[in-house]
């Protein structure tokens, strides 16, 4: 299908964004790697009168480290958060999940801060960020700002972001000596996450110290499976003691139903994977 016409930017600097932004307001949509704009344009699902492509602005792409913290360009590739070696060796969570986002030719177009800032919640990586405790930085005409993850996404498809906001880059703490697994459930490959399930885990003399889970497709936004959370604390790093944790992992949940899946089905789906999910990066199985 043909996308409705649209006025085209293409700002050369971030300031240069902003302002442009700011003079359209909300008839605007950027446009970074193009994999989650262009769809819902050739669909007829958005109408920008312009779209901002920000994919050319320099330094704002890449990974660096700011001391306990990995600080992720917000144009950086999927494809380069999977072969950054710090990503690797500080937040490897991040790198596993994101080898499950679609198929290659994405990877290599479709960007981190994209993926965020479209916010599907049948997306793997806002899940991911939510575990993460990732920390999402945007500039606008009032400067920069920091947002929580946990404050980020606020509903289905929509951020905290502001009309006249630009994303620029996603920082991470480091995570040292956690074991972390990325556990999806989807019908066909490359396809949308029924489920998901983002897991990283902190152990202390065969018990689990800290658990932290994030849903993907559980709701209208990345959650966190907070009873489960909760129950994991203390609990020891078993099979029977991962299972009971596990079947709090969909309380607080509004899992929507659709032709993959009624909400009883997702939230059974929640469990099994959590189970799994943990006693993954508990190295348990």
């Amino acid at each position: 299908m043909i996308p409705p016409a649209f006025e085209y930017a293409r700002p050369t600097s971030v300031d240069e964004a902003v302002r442009t932004l700011a003079e359209a307001g909300d008839e605007a949509k950027v446009l970074a790697g193009g994999q989650s704009l262009l769809p819902l344009l050739r669909l007829r699902l958005a109408f920008p009168e312009l779209v901002v492509d920000v994919g050319r602005i320099p330094g704002l792409s890449g990974v660096r480290e700011d001391g306990d913290t990995l600080v992720i360009g917000a144009l950086t590739t999927h494809h380069d958060v999977i072969r950054d070696p710090l990503v690797g060796r500080y937040t490897g969570l991040l790198a596993a999940a994101t080898r499950t986002v679609a198929d290659p030719a994405v990877r290599h177009r479709g960007t981190l801060g994209g993926s965020l800032a479209h916010a599907d919640p049948a997306g793997d990586l806002p899940a991911v960020a939510l575990a993460l405790d990732a920390e999402l930085v945007a500039v606008g005409p009032q400067g920069r700002r920091t947002i929580a993850a946990r404050e980020f996404f606020v509903d289905y498809l929509q951020t905290a972001l502001r009309p006249d906001e630009l994303l620029v880059e996603v920082r991470v703490p480091k995570r040292y000596g956690w074991g972390f697994h990325y556990e999806k459930f989807n019908r066909v490959a490359q396809a949308w996450a029924v489920v998901g399930v983002a897991a990283l885990v902190r152990r202390d003399n065969g018990h689990i110290a800290e658990a932290r889970i994030g849903l993907t497709n559980m709701g209208a936004t990345p959650l966190r499976a907070a009873a489960s959370e909760a129950a994991l604390a203390g609990a020891p790093a078993a099979a029977d003691a991962v299972a009971r944790a596990a079947a709090s992992a969909a309380e607080g949940t509004r899992p929507s139903s659709d032709p993959s899946g009624t909400p009883e089905y997702r939230a059974h789906l929640a469990r099994v994977l959590t189970r799994r999910a943990v006693l993954a990066a508990a190295g348990g199985e």
